[in-house]
């Protein structure tokens, strides 16, 4: 039988969070079979490539295809925010210029905040997994899960894996991580389909509205899309709330 050859391997930041809690935070031995890809081999272990923005091998970078030797010593680093990486190299293509996303179906109120925000969120919960890394492929719509799996479909480019459970903290993770602070547009996307809002005349659709919504309130907005008509109340005031505690939170 032949024998098995051995990696020396370390993650680094947020990438152990993948990792069981025997091998994160130090260097660890990997043994392997055959002549895996490093970005094969990574996965393996646990870690989706779309989380990773750099690998290096015996000190030298490396890209995903790049078959593991026996006694290699790799080091994984992820997705850098303040460091200018443009000399090393890239393991996707370069960041997408204009923000978009898509959600897996079990994400849905995560998708209502960065709609409330004025993020095109694509998001519906009846897709299926191909579907949604079909829709992040074509539409080149960054892909927001906590399916792990999901992330490691090789046709994913853009992607992130959501570690938070609490939809506010969820949505406090996508504003820091993607540096979405100055990006804000609220209450420019309709929460329920992701169309535009515009201005709309009272006397427009005052037929559609409550008697207290009536009586009470004079500029509103109507979707685009579906129609659905927004205004000022309560929830306005508690959505803006969050906005900006969210939004001076992570600059």
């Amino acid at each position: 039988m032949k024998p098995e050859n051995q990696v020396t391997c370390r993650f680094y930041e947020e990438l152990n969070d993948f990792l069981p809690y025997y091998q994160r935070k130090q260097e660890f031995v990997h043994r392997y079979k055959g002549t895996p890809s490093i970005k094969n081999l990574i996965e393996s272990l646990g870690v989706p490539h779309t989380e990773i923005e750099l690998i290096l091998v015996n000190s030298k970078s490396v890209d995903f295809n790049y078959l593991v030797k026996n006694h290699d010593r790799i080091s994984v680093y992820p997705i850098f925010e303040a460091l200018d990486m443009s000399t090393e190299l890239k393991l996707r293509p370069e960041p997408l210029r204009k923000i978009k996303f898509v959600l897996d179906c079990h994400l849905g109120k995560l998708a209502k905040y960065l709609r409330m925000a004025g993020f095109d969120t694509f998001y519906q919960n009846d897709y299926q997994d191909l579907e949604i890394a079909l829709i992040s492929k074509e539409k080149k719509r960054i892909l927001l899960t906590r399916d792990r799996g999901l992330l490691k479909r090789s046709i994913i480019d853009h992607g992130h894996y959501v570690h938070h459970t609490q939809p506010k903290k969820q949505f406090q993770e996508i504003i820091i991580r993607f540096d979405l602070s100055r990006q804000l547009k609220p209450f420019t996307r309709c929460i329920h389909c992701n169309g535009k809002l515009a201005a709309v005349k009272k006397s427009d659709i005052v037929a559609q509205l409550e008697p207290h919504t009536r009586q009470y309130y004079q500029y509103f907005k109507q979707c685009q899309k579906c129609q659905h008509i927004y205004w000022q109340g309560s929830h306005y005031e508690k959505m803006q709330k969050l906005l900006d505690s969210i939004a001076s939170f992570a600059i």
